[in-house]
């Protein structure tokens, strides 16, 4: 006698306990990102099964209300995936058909737990895409406050960590607020290949009966379908990859200005500053303030950079259609996220508190930062670039060389003219190119 909990592909034959730990691994524990998506998956799946006849008028709604009722209690934090239960779309199965008996054994019809995982995993990285943009959002927007509240209190600029020419606070934040918008604009790359629907795929071969799959698209608020089913199969780990890489750039950006900062607040710089309490001690050195959130961001991120190579590694030559290598997926890319959304959020906590050292130049260590300004005034003279270049040389060979202690640069995205405007219109351009709207009124008018 099967009991309710068996596998749903249970024909009679008990799994080894050994060989369905080892399956199973940590599957349960991933699927709880995927419970309210595999809910509204579901609830389109009904929708569309009624329109084609496989669910009777009567039988819809109280699917649908029974749905709702799992859906909040998800939200509520109400929800577990029972021991013996394989999965999340096992477990919604089951609690809709202890509570409505046959009504809730049709709800797989059409469907296969490949096509479930695929339009669950699509959704919640949708969701997880609109969360780190909008994190990231944030983040932009302290980086372009601190350019322009700096913007004119000059540092130095460096090439091979010798001091090169001036640089100033305004173009140091400034450059890693434009640093996030091509790293949206590959997130915008990653949403694009998201937001394709491939339920009713089945196992990567498509079904006999006649689904409407135009009608999910819609219900689920995807732009648009993987038609053809078994791409929509192989879809599974080059969606997780693209993400990945856009992920990747973001932590660069993070990690970088991450490296940026542990430099600048060092006492060899002396640079930036942050208030005592974003900062820790020394069990020994009472001196000691350290930026430690600063080299966690930098390590995380760094972590993270590596996602897309652990998903290549992952999937590398499979042929199409599925096999369970591709259940890792989940350990390796979720947790990522939520990393991903605490480094931009703690970075942007950091970012709005740092102060900056307006008197850096006083110091003398700093005298040859001016040294192509005088080549060039001398070049704007009239002395040849070669003869002006040998003669500031010789002067600081000889240790004559007298510098002003000013930049006036002009041109585009310079000292003297940052852009920022320009920069702010060209991430609102991005954003633009997300149809989080859309997806998320779909998603609320599907659930009411």
């Amino acid at each position: 006698m099967k009991s309710e909990n068996q596998p749903v592909w249970y024909k009679g034959t008990s799994v080894n306990e050994t060989v369905e730990r080892f399956t199973v691994g940590r599957d349960r524990e991933m699927d709880m990102y995927l419970a309210r998506f595999d809910v509204m998956g579901t609830m389109a799946h009904i929708r569309m099964l009624q329109s084609i006849g496989l669910l009777t008028n009567e039988e819809l709604p109280v699917l649908e209300e029974e749905l709702r009722v799992i859906y909040r209690r998800i939200l509520d934090n109400d929800f577990c995936i029972e021991d013996g239960v394989e999965d999340v779309h096992s477990q919604v199965e089951l609690m809709l058909t202890r509570k409505l008996g046959d009504a809730g054994k049709k709800v797989h019809s059409g469907r296969s737990r490949n096509d479930q995982v695929l339009v669950d995993i699509k959704m919640y990285i949708r969701h997880e895409i609109e969360e780190i943009v909008n994190a990231a959002g944030r983040l932009f927007e302290v980086l372009i406050a601190q350019s322009e509240r700096y913007r004119d209190v000059l540092m130095p600029g460096y090439t091979h960590l010798q001091v090169a020419m001036p640089s100033s606070f305004g173009l140091w934040f400034g450059a890693y607020s434009e640093s996030l918008t091509d790293d949206l604009r590959l997130m915008q790359a990653a949403w694009q290949v998201a937001n394709q629907n491939p339920l009713g795929s089945a196992a990567g071969y498509g079904s006999s009966f006649p689904l409407n799959r135009t009608m999910t698209t819609q219900l689920l608020g995807f732009d648009d379908l993987n038609y053809n089913v078994v791409y929509a199969q192989m879809g599974r780990g080059k969606t997780e990859k693209t993400v990945a890489f856009a992920m990747s750039s973001i932590a660069a950006t993070l990690a970088r200005f991450s490296m940026d900062a542990c430099l600048y607040i060092s006492q060899n710089f002396g640079f930036i500053s942050l208030p005592d309490e974003l900062t820790t001690g020394s069990s020994i050195m009472p001196h000691k303030k350290n930026p430690d959130v600063f080299e966690l961001i930098r390590a995380k991120c760094n972590r993270i950079q590596a996602l897309p190579n652990d998903i290549t590694l992952l999937v590398n030559n499979l042929p199409s259609g599925y096999f369970r290598d591709m259940q890792i997926l989940k350990e390796i890319l979720f947790p990522a996220f939520v990393q991903m959304k605490d480094c931009i959020d703690m970075l942007a906590c950091m970012v709005e508190r740092i102060t900056v050292n307006r008197n850096i130049l006083d110091d003398d260590h700093y005298r040859y930062l001016f040294s192509v300004e005088a080549l060039n005034e001398k070049v704007l003279s009239g002395t040849p670039f070669r003869d002006a270049y040998k003669e500031i040389g010789m002067a600081i060979n000889k240790g004559q060389f007298d510098p002003v202690k000013k930049a006036e640069h002009t041109h585009e995205g310079s000292i003297g003219n940052l852009c920022n405007d320009r920069i702010q219109a060209k991430m609102a351009a991005v954003l633009k190119g997300f149809s989080f709207d859309k997806v998320n009124k779909s998603l609320s008018e599907l659930m009411l």
